[in-house]
């Protein structure tokens, strides 16, 4: 039972590395390196208005400050980065998911923590890390409007601001005035 379960653990690592292989050889547009790592050269430094910044670190070939295309996701910032080290846990990250302005996306190490922190110091929640759970911390949040928000941020990427809670179905005014001292993003 064991040996089948760490097959299909290995087999799940390999498919996520054929995939941001095939997707690296794939062309998807322009790709610049702004800020690149070690041994790489930089490209130009103002996006055009569809290019979008994102700091691919962690457990990639080559870490820096990258210049994607707007509606790009976590695997195409990985391709851009040089793929995966063979530390990398592919698992540790929703390649699936768009990347969005400003980001910063982390692939870990095979065992290394992978979810941002929910709450800041002063223990505010970030509307941009929380979970469910963190959200239904917050006053007139239940369930619901927490599944609202986190629907909200994966179609639309981060919160650029407290005020883009407006924007959520069920949150007004008032609403908002009550978490405006309790978010952050």
């Amino acid at each position: 039972m064991r040996t089948g379960a760490g097959a299909v653990v290995v087999l799940g690592l390999v498919a996520a590395a054929v995939g941001v292989g095939v997707t690296a050889l794939t062309p998807h547009g322009q790709t610049d390196i702004i800020a690149p790592g070690p041994g790489t050269s930089a490209g130009p430094t103002t996006p055009g208005p569809a290019e979008i910044y994102v700091h691919v670190l962690g457990q990639v070939e080559a870490p820096g400050l990258y210049v994607l295309r707007a509606g790009d996701r976590a695997v195409d910032a990985v391709a851009a980065a040089g793929g995966f080290t063979a530390d990398a846990d592919p698992a540790g990250v929703n390649l699936a998911r768009q990347i969005s302005d400003g980001e910063q996306l982390v692939i870990p190490a095979v065992g290394e923590a992978t979810a941002p922190s929910a709450t800041t110091s002063d223990g505010r929640v970030n509307l941009n890390t929380a979970d469910a759970a963190a959200l239904e911390t917050l006053p007139r949040i239940g369930p619901a409007m927490a599944q609202r928000i986190l629907d909200w941020r994966e179609r639309n990427g981060r919160f650029a601001s407290v005020e883009d809670l407006l924007d959520v179905a069920g949150i007004g005014a008032a609403t908002l005035d009550q978490l405006r001292d309790l978010v952050t993003v």
